[in-house]
């Protein structure tokens, strides 16, 4: 059996702070006086902070001086930091925490591979960032997904090859990178968006101990349709 490695993203992955994202950027439309809505919110999806209040302030046909929309993006972050600092292990998402046990009885290291600057505040707050063997978030990466870089950096902290990493992912940049590092990629949600992947789960419930030894236990990818 080849020594095997998993890189993890976190949002829609093991956790779903998207939504409170969502309600920040909602908060502050409502106090420029117009309405945000959950399709106005998808246009923010693997979007920057600075990009996803210029598309919000587009959406309201509001035009604000450079400082004011520094101020802006300061309280958006504060008052979602504030949602998040109040997250408990029952927001980690069904089957994240069964499939860490199945890696860890099989001896498979596994590390995050996150865009957010917050993961590790993310994964304290839930309670499982002692059992990760290293976090790759948004301070350690300067370039985004779909560029591999965070995943690259992943594997490192695994002390393996990339052709010998699996990522779990949840968003398109995040399989395109994932198979440009050249890892095994599966999607986690909507087959058909995440159709790039080497395979695919609609959540981590799906996914089995039987498939994670069947994986681990062949070298070549192959497509997957669960």
């Amino acid at each position: 059996m080849q020594k095997t490695g998993v890189i993890f993203d976190l949002d829609g992955v093991i956790v779903d702070t998207a939504k409170y994202h969502y309600l920040a950027w909602k908060n502050l439309a409502n106090k420029l006086g117009f309405e945000f809505t959950e399709k106005h919110n998808e246009l923010l999806k693997g979007v920057s902070r600075v990009r996803s209040l210029e598309i919000l302030l587009g959406i309201g046909n509001i035009k604000l001086s450079e400082e004011k929309k520094q101020e802006y993006l300061v309280t958006k972050n504060e008052e979602y930091l504030g949602f998040i600092t109040k997250m408990k292990s029952d927001e980690i998402l069904p089957g994240a925490l069964e499939l860490l046990d199945t890696l860890d009885s099989l001896g498979i290291k596994y590390v995050l591979g996150s865009a957010s600057k917050n993961a590790p505040l993310i994964l304290k707050q839930v309670g499982i960032f002692e059992r990760f063997t290293g976090i790759v978030d948004g301070n350690s990466v300067s370039k985004a997904k779909p560029d591999p870089e965070v995943f690259l950096i992943g594997a490192k902290k695994l002390n393996l090859p990339p052709e010998h990493c699996v990522v779990f992912e949840d968003a398109i940049a995040g399989i395109e990178a994932a198979n440009r590092a050249d890892m095994v990629s599966i999607g986690i949600g909507n087959e058909e968006t995440l159709h790039e992947a080497d395979y695919n789960f609609e959540n981590l419930t799906e996914v089995t101990s039987d498939f994670i030894k069947k994986l681990i236990s062949v070298k070549n990818k192959k497509k997957h349709r669960a």
